[in-house]
């Protein structure tokens, strides 16, 4: 159950790590060779029911353990602190990631106020594919 518990927290971790231009190119080609395979449309156990998709899951958590314990010490606890005090890498990027959502979301809704305002009317995008 504990392996369940740290995944998010590895997985943040990681990202952190991945991003960090100290960290040797060796560890981050690995990780990203391990997810690739897990992404990768070819999967040869998938036959066997379940297991097909659990030797998945334990390369993918295998990998981010084996990258994290791969960096240098003192980057990883570094990056540990930054990740407790909600000031990491990820943290930043998830901020400006939502940031840019709701800014795109508040100019979409404000042109779709001044359509409305102005009378425009909408179209169905998808009335051409019924009609044809």
């Amino acid at each position: 159950m504990q392996v369940l518990v740290d995944v998010p927290k590895h997985g943040k971790l990681a990202y952190c790590l991945l991003r960090d231009e100290r960290v040797p190119r060796a560890p981050k080609a690995v990780l990203l060779a391990a997810l690739g395979v897990i992404v990768s449309p070819i999967d040869l156990p998938a036959w066997i029911p379940v297991l097909g998709e659990l030797d998945m899951l334990a390369l993918g958590i295998l990998a981010v353990q084996t990258f994290i314990e791969a960096c240098p010490e003192d980057i990883r606890r570094e990056h540990e602190a930054a990740l407790r005090a909600k000031d990491s890498t990820f943290d930043r990027d998830v901020r400006d990631t939502m940031a840019a959502a709701r800014h795109g979301a508040r100019r979409v809704m404000k042109r779709i106020r001044s359509r409305f305002q102005r009378g425009d009317d909408f179209e169905d995008p998808y009335s051409s594919v019924a009609e044809g």
